[in-house]
């Protein structure tokens, strides 16, 4: 009689398989550096009850970006920003006290609005050349540029003295939507 011989088939055992793949899965999303978003590094000013304090038009310089990208700067139709920076500190800091300029420093505004279709690139132009123009007004008060100033390092007291000095008496009151007049009934 003859034995029937069975052929035996190899088989690779796949029970471990997914417990493999779950900790491949684990290693390589614990080991891969995710992509931060980055934004603006603006700082937002303390939470304060409103108060009904009017902004008197004199002391406000508005900068308006339309959805087709062009600013509205004080009532004046631009293609671009040139000269924006000079007149920025020039409305700030008012040397000859002209009527149409702000108070004082103090009471300065500039205010950025954009209109709904508006490039984030002309937004952060703006934003970027006020920024620099209260830089470079910090910087002339210590004798410093305005890059010098802002490479100073606050956690040497020399140079946190500068820095304080730089900014006495004179505010960055940028605001990012244009303020509204408060009516009283």
């Amino acid at each position: 009689m003859k034995l029937k011989k069975t052929k035996v088939e190899p088989k690779v055992s796949a029970g471990s398989m997914a417990d493999i793949a779950f900790l491949l899965l684990i290693f390589f999303l614990v080991s891969t550096n995710l992509l931060q978003d980055k934004g603006l590094m603006l700082q937002l000013p303390p939470d304060v009850p409103p108060t009904d304090t009017p902004i008197k038009d004199r002391n406000l310089f508005k900068v308006l970006i339309n959805s087709k990208n062009e600013y509205l700067i004080e009532g004046k139709v631009r293609s671009d920003l040139a000269g924006l920076h000079d007149e920025v500190k020039m409305f700030v800091l008012n040397p000859s006290s002209n009527p149409s300029l702000s108070e004082s420093p103090k009471k300065a505004i500039i205010s950025i609005k954009t209109q709904r279709g508006a490039h984030y690139a002309s937004f952060i132009a703006a934003l970027d050349i006020i920024k620099e123009s209260y830089y470079q007004m910090y910087g002339e008060q210590v004798g410093l540029s305005s890059e010098e100033y802002r490479r100073l390092n606050r956690n040497i007291p020399k140079e946190y003295s500068l820095y304080l000095k730089g900014k006495m008496n004179l505010p960055m009151n940028i605001s990012i939507a244009e303020p509204d007049q408060i009516s009283t009934l």
